[in-house]
């Protein structure tokens, strides 16, 4: 099977800790190549140190290597460059907003927005909205709470 359409798959495999987005919208995938001794790899970049999460994504991209027919495949977590949520693509930032989880704003919006005050509620869209807990249901996520519809949501984290 062709790379590219190795690397389409591995793209679509479902984070487990944020299931209605895939490996690729959320900007984990930093590339998928044949390394020197033939063998194809995926090069992973961890949301942050000590994800959880990486064994289980790990194990389901040697499952689509697999499939794929590369048996031999393997993942290598990289560290360079470092994951930030500005790799979270627009199908994946609309993936997470139509779940209730607020996308990181942009690193070049305003300090008030990247600490979560204004940053829209994704249940009523009201931008009266506040840091309510550092710690969210995964580690890369902070919860935010709305004044206009009383609902507490979770936030991506600008890493």
């Amino acid at each position: 099977m062709p790379v590219a359409e190795v690397a389409r798959r591995v793209g679509e495999v479902p984070d487990p800790e944020l299931p209605m987005i895939g490996l690729g919208d959320l900007g984990v995938v930093e590339s998928v190549a044949v390394a020197d001794d033939g063998n194809l790899e995926v090069a992973i970049l961890p949301t942050f140190l000590g994800c959880p999460a990486l064994p289980a994504i790990t194990a389901s991209v040697l499952e689509v290597l697999a499939r794929c027919g590369h048996p031999e495949g393997r993942v290598r977590q990289v560290l360079a460059p470092p994951w930030s949520s500005d790799r979270i693509s627009e199908r994946g930032r609309a993936a997470l907003a139509a779940h209730g989880i607020a996308p990181p704003a942009a690193p070049d919006a305003p300090e008030p927005v990247r600490l979560g005050l204004g940053t829209p509620c994704p249940h009523c869209g009201s931008l009266a909205t506040r840091p309510h807990s550092a710690f969210g249901p995964a580690r890369c996520q902070s919860m935010l709470h709305c004044a206009g519809c009383q609902e507490t949501f979770p936030l991506m984290t600008a890493m």
